[in-house]
This record gives C-alpha cells, sequence and structure tokens, in this order.
C-alpha cells in the first residue's frame, strides 16, 4: 500500500521490529541484577511488642521489628530503638523491657502500637490488651501474647538512625495451651507473624529442620 509515496506496510514492519528490540533490551535487563542504595534489606524479620513502664506511670507498648537473637549462653537479644520514640527514654532509665511474641490474632494491634505513640495515647487500654506481671523486672508483660522475654539491659550501643539495647533474658513465660502433655512448649504453633518491607506476613510452610541436610536416611 502506497502513501504520499511511501510504503506503509513497511514502515509497520520497522515498527514491528522496533518493538521487539525494545523488548529484548528490557527483558534483558530484567534478568540482570540491578543496583540498589545501600539499606535494611535483611527481610524477613520478626516483629515483636516491647512492653516497658516506670513506677507511677501507665505502661507502654512499641512495636519493633530491629530485634534479633545475639547470644545463647547467657540468653540475650537486642532490640534498636529511634531515641525520639516516647519508649526510648523509659527503656533507657529503667534498663527493662518485655519483648513479647505476636501471631495473627494480634496483628492489628502491632501496627497500631507501631504508629501511635505512647505520649498520646494509652496503648494497653485502646487495644483491649492486659498489662502481665513479669518474674524477675518490673516491667509488664503482654497476657495476650503467646510468649513474653523478660529482658534486662546490659549495654547500649549508638549507632545512628537508631540505639541498640542489648539485653539479658532473665525469665520466660508462655500460654499453656501450646505445651503438650509432656510439658514440651511448640512456638511453631503460636502462629507467629513476621515483617517484610513495610508489610506483616503469616508464618508460612515447614520446609525443612534443623540438620535435616546431612541427617541420615533410612
Amino acid at each position: 500500500m502506497m502513501k504520499d509515496g511511501k510504503d506503509v506496510s513497511k514502515r509497520k514492519d520497522n515498527y514491528s521490529n522496533t518493538g521487539k528490540k525494545v523488548k529484548k533490551a528490557i527483558n534483558r535487563d530484567m534478568n540482570q541484577r540491578q543496583i540498589l542504595k545501600p539499606g535494611n534489606m535483611l527481610y524477613p524479620l520478626p516483629v515483636v511488642m516491647v512492653s516497658c513502664g516506670r513506677p507511677g506511670e501507665k505502661p507502654n507498648i512499641i512495636t519493633i521489628a530491629w530485634t534479633g537473637t545475639v547470644c545463647s549462653d547467657p540468653p540475650m537479644l537486642s532490640i534498636s530503638v529511634r531515641p525520639e520514640r516516647y519508649s526510648y527514654e523509659i527503656i533507657r532509665e529503667t534498663g527493662e523491657f518485655v519483648v513479647n511474641l505476636v501471631n495473627k490474632d494480634l496483628t492489628f494491634a502491632v501496627d497500631y502500637c507501631g504508629v501511635k505513640s505512647g505520649r498520646d495515647v494509652d496503648k494497653f487500654q485502646q487495644m483491649k490488651l492486659t498489662p502481665l506481671p513479669s518474674r524477675k523486672i518490673a516491667a509488664p508483660g503482654i497476657r495476650e501474647s503467646p510468649a513474653s522475654l523478660e529482658c534486662q539491659t546490659v549495654q547500649m550501643l549508638h549507632l545512628g538512625s537508631h540505639d541498640m539495647f542489648l539485653a539479658k533474658i532473665v525469665a520466660v513465660t508462655a500460654e499453656g495451651r501450646y505445651f503438650d502433655e509432656k510439658g514440651k512448649f511448640h512456638l511453631n504453633s503460636c502462629g507467629l507473624i513476621n515483617y517484610s518491607h513495610g508489610e506483616y506476613f503469616a508464618m508460612g510452610t515447614k520446609l525443612g529442620s534443623f540438620g535435616y541436610s546431612v541427617r541420615k536416611r533410612i
């Protein structure tokens, strides 16, 4: 077909070939590793509700995802908190806090306690949560949590946007319904959730157990 002295069908073929070349280039780029700016990409992470309190004041809860195990003997963990957070001064002054594990039933409260400030609201009251007296420290746990780890700070590290509290776990309490008749605590039956890149997720399908890659097969 001729139009203004030009072959229209040939032009269409040229456009088609150009489109294919662009698509191939895009696919090639997608198959290559892309460079991102340095940032916190170590996901997923356990998300927990950390409870704390000072004598004569209402206890508070802060949601923490920057947390992790640092030592098994003695049992220790870490939490990292921004200095501007309401809970920061409480934890710094008292040297105590409780790390409360959270399950699917607590997801709404987890998010609420992460975005609201204890300066403005009573999070226990707003989320209908119950302060749980601790065994070894003054700070309360959260009764609705499947397991609570009572912690005493042993060191505080000034890092930058966050300060890290290294703490010794001095006591642990857990809900009775997660124990079997032999007294074994089944942590993986609690329905724990985790946090990844701004979103909350339920734990997935079991893929294996520690040492299964070298375990002898019968």
